[in-house]
Protein backbone atom coordinates (compact mmCIF):
# COMPACT_ATOMS: atom_id res chain seq x y z
CA UNK A 1 0.00 0.00 0.00
CA UNK A 2 1.25 3.47 -0.83
CA UNK A 3 1.19 5.59 2.32
CA UNK A 4 0.04 9.15 1.62
CA UNK A 5 -0.91 10.24 5.14
CA UNK A 6 -0.48 9.00 8.68
CA UNK A 7 -1.76 10.88 11.70
CA UNK A 8 -1.74 10.32 15.42
CA UNK A 9 -5.34 10.88 16.52
CA UNK A 10 -5.35 10.43 20.28
CA UNK A 11 -4.58 8.29 23.30
CA UNK A 12 -7.45 6.87 25.32
CA UNK A 13 -8.09 4.92 28.48
CA UNK A 14 -11.85 4.37 28.23
CA UNK A 15 -14.57 4.18 25.55
CA UNK A 16 -15.75 7.76 26.06
CA UNK A 17 -12.28 8.90 24.93
CA UNK A 18 -12.10 6.77 21.76
CA UNK A 19 -12.26 8.55 18.39
CA UNK A 20 -15.78 8.87 17.05
CA UNK A 21 -14.97 8.04 13.42
CA UNK A 22 -16.06 4.81 11.82
CA UNK A 23 -12.94 3.73 9.96
CA UNK A 24 -12.13 0.02 10.20
CA UNK A 25 -9.60 -0.58 12.97
CA UNK A 26 -6.62 -2.92 13.16
CA UNK A 27 -5.33 -3.42 16.71
CA UNK A 28 -1.74 -4.44 17.47
CA UNK A 29 -1.38 -6.63 20.57
CA UNK A 30 1.44 -8.53 22.24
CA UNK A 31 3.57 -8.70 25.31
CA UNK A 32 5.75 -5.79 26.35
CA UNK A 33 8.80 -5.13 24.17
CA UNK A 34 7.80 -7.57 21.42
CA UNK A 35 7.97 -4.93 18.68
CA UNK A 36 4.41 -3.61 18.30
CA UNK A 37 5.46 0.00 17.79
CA UNK A 38 8.32 -0.99 15.47
CA UNK A 39 5.88 -3.00 13.33
CA UNK A 40 3.48 -0.04 13.11
CA UNK A 41 6.30 2.37 12.23
CA UNK A 42 7.63 0.05 9.51
CA UNK A 43 4.18 -0.49 8.00
CA UNK A 44 3.61 3.26 7.62
CA UNK A 45 7.20 4.17 6.65
CA UNK A 46 7.75 6.37 9.71
CA UNK A 47 10.51 6.16 12.28
CA UNK A 48 8.76 7.67 15.27
CA UNK A 49 5.00 7.57 14.78
CA UNK A 50 4.50 4.97 17.50
CA UNK A 51 7.00 5.45 20.31
CA UNK A 52 9.57 2.68 20.61
CA UNK A 53 11.73 1.93 23.60
CA UNK A 54 14.04 -0.72 24.97
CA UNK A 55 12.17 -0.29 28.25
CA UNK A 56 9.16 -2.63 28.42
CA UNK A 57 5.83 -0.95 29.13
CA UNK A 58 6.32 2.29 27.19
CA UNK A 59 2.79 2.18 25.73
CA UNK A 60 0.41 2.73 28.65
CA UNK A 61 -2.73 3.93 26.87
CA UNK A 62 -4.59 2.85 23.75
CA UNK A 63 -3.13 4.92 20.89
CA UNK A 64 -5.12 5.61 17.71
CA UNK A 65 -3.62 6.50 14.32
CA UNK A 66 -5.21 6.92 10.88
CA UNK A 67 -3.52 5.72 7.70
CA UNK A 68 -4.52 7.28 4.35
CA UNK A 69 -7.86 8.24 5.95
CA UNK A 70 -8.90 4.62 5.17
CA UNK A 71 -7.95 2.57 8.24
CA UNK A 72 -7.10 3.17 11.89
CA UNK A 73 -4.18 1.47 13.58
CA UNK A 74 -4.59 0.94 17.31
CA UNK A 75 -1.46 0.39 19.43
CA UNK A 76 -2.45 -1.48 22.61
CA UNK A 77 -0.38 -1.58 25.81
CA UNK A 78 1.80 -4.67 26.08
CA UNK A 79 1.15 -7.31 28.68
CA UNK A 80 3.60 -9.27 30.79
CA UNK A 81 6.87 -7.82 32.02
CA UNK A 82 6.88 -4.03 32.08
CA UNK A 83 8.67 -1.43 34.19
CA UNK A 84 5.63 0.48 35.34
CA UNK A 85 3.88 0.80 38.69
CA UNK A 86 1.73 -2.21 39.56
CA UNK A 87 -1.39 0.00 39.80
CA UNK A 88 -0.99 1.07 36.15
CA UNK A 89 -0.32 -2.48 34.99
CA UNK A 90 -3.48 -3.62 36.81
CA UNK A 91 -5.59 -1.15 34.73
CA UNK A 92 -4.25 -2.42 31.39
CA UNK A 93 -6.14 -5.76 31.33
CA UNK A 94 -9.64 -4.32 31.78
CA UNK A 95 -8.83 -1.32 29.53
CA UNK A 96 -7.66 -3.53 26.64
CA UNK A 97 -10.40 -6.13 27.17
CA UNK A 98 -13.09 -3.43 27.08
CA UNK A 99 -11.66 -2.04 23.83
CA UNK A 100 -11.46 -5.47 22.17
CA UNK A 101 -14.91 -6.54 23.33
CA UNK A 102 -16.86 -3.32 22.69
CA UNK A 103 -15.25 -1.59 19.71
CA UNK A 104 -17.67 -2.06 16.82
CA UNK A 105 -15.28 -1.06 14.03
CA UNK A 106 -12.47 -3.42 15.14
CA UNK A 107 -11.79 -5.69 12.15
CA UNK A 108 -8.51 -7.42 12.95
CA UNK A 109 -6.13 -7.99 15.86
CA UNK A 110 -2.53 -8.51 14.88
CA UNK A 111 -0.97 -10.60 17.63
CA UNK A 112 2.75 -9.99 17.68
CA UNK A 113 5.13 -12.61 19.02
CA UNK A 114 8.93 -12.68 19.24
CA UNK A 115 10.05 -15.57 17.00
CA UNK A 116 12.80 -16.42 19.53
CA UNK A 117 10.36 -17.02 22.41
CA UNK A 118 7.56 -19.49 23.06
CA UNK A 119 4.13 -17.86 23.39
CA UNK A 120 3.57 -16.73 26.98
CA UNK A 121 0.57 -17.52 29.13
CA UNK A 122 -0.70 -14.02 28.26
CA UNK A 123 -0.33 -14.72 24.52
CA UNK A 124 -2.22 -18.01 24.79
CA UNK A 125 -4.96 -16.42 26.91
CA UNK A 126 -5.40 -13.64 24.34
CA UNK A 127 -5.61 -16.16 21.48
CA UNK A 128 -8.27 -18.11 23.37
CA UNK A 129 -10.14 -14.91 24.26
CA UNK A 130 -10.14 -13.63 20.64
CA UNK A 131 -11.33 -17.01 19.40
CA UNK A 132 -14.13 -17.12 22.00
CA UNK A 133 -15.40 -13.67 20.95
CA UNK A 134 -15.00 -14.42 17.23
CA UNK A 135 -12.48 -11.63 16.62
CA UNK A 136 -10.29 -12.15 13.54
CA UNK A 137 -6.58 -12.32 14.28
CA UNK A 138 -3.29 -12.55 12.45
CA UNK A 139 -0.03 -13.83 13.96
CA UNK A 140 3.16 -11.92 13.19
CA UNK A 141 6.52 -13.23 14.39
CA UNK A 142 8.90 -10.31 14.87
CA UNK A 143 12.69 -10.12 15.14
CA UNK A 144 13.08 -12.57 12.27
CA UNK A 145 16.53 -11.13 11.49
CA UNK A 146 17.85 -12.25 14.89
CA UNK A 147 17.96 -15.99 14.08
CA UNK A 148 19.08 -18.27 11.22
CA UNK A 149 16.87 -19.76 8.50
CA UNK A 150 17.14 -23.22 10.09
CA UNK A 151 16.10 -21.86 13.46
CA UNK A 152 13.19 -20.00 11.81
CA UNK A 153 11.64 -23.24 10.54
CA UNK A 154 11.99 -24.89 13.94
CA UNK A 155 10.63 -21.87 15.83
CA UNK A 156 7.73 -21.36 13.41
CA UNK A 157 6.67 -25.00 13.75
CA UNK A 158 6.96 -24.84 17.56
CA UNK A 159 4.96 -21.60 17.84
CA UNK A 160 2.20 -22.92 15.55
CA UNK A 161 2.01 -26.05 17.69
CA UNK A 162 1.79 -24.07 20.94
CA UNK A 163 -0.85 -21.73 19.49
CA UNK A 164 -2.87 -24.69 18.25
CA UNK A 165 -2.71 -23.39 14.67
CA UNK A 166 -3.07 -25.78 11.74
CA UNK A 167 0.27 -26.58 10.08
CA UNK A 168 -0.78 -24.82 6.87
CA UNK A 169 -2.04 -21.65 8.59
CA UNK A 170 -0.28 -18.39 7.89
CA UNK A 171 2.05 -16.89 10.42
CA UNK A 172 3.92 -13.94 8.98
CA UNK A 173 7.62 -13.55 9.66
CA UNK A 174 8.62 -9.91 10.12
CA UNK A 175 11.77 -7.86 10.59
CA UNK A 176 11.66 -4.13 11.31
CA UNK A 177 15.34 -4.02 10.40
CA UNK A 178 14.99 -5.47 6.88
CA UNK A 179 11.30 -4.86 6.20
CA UNK A 180 10.71 -8.56 5.50
CA UNK A 181 7.03 -9.40 5.93
CA UNK A 182 5.79 -5.83 5.52
CA UNK A 183 4.01 -6.58 2.24
CA UNK A 184 2.42 -9.75 3.64
CA UNK A 185 1.04 -7.86 6.65
CA UNK A 186 -0.38 -5.14 4.40
CA UNK A 187 -1.97 -7.78 2.17
CA UNK A 188 -3.87 -9.15 5.19
CA UNK A 189 -4.86 -5.65 6.36
CA UNK A 190 -6.16 -4.76 2.90
CA UNK A 191 -8.47 -7.81 2.99
CA UNK A 192 -10.52 -6.18 5.73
Amino acid sequence: MKITSVDFIKSAREPSQYPKDSLPEVAFAGRSNVGKSSLINTLVNRKRLARTSTTPGRTQLINFFTVNDRVSFVDLPGYGYARVPRSIKKEWGPMVERYLKERKNLRLVILILDVRRDPSEGDLSLVEWLHFYGIDSLFVLTKRDKISKNQIRIRQRRIKELLGSPADSDIILFSAKTGEGKGAVWKEIEKI
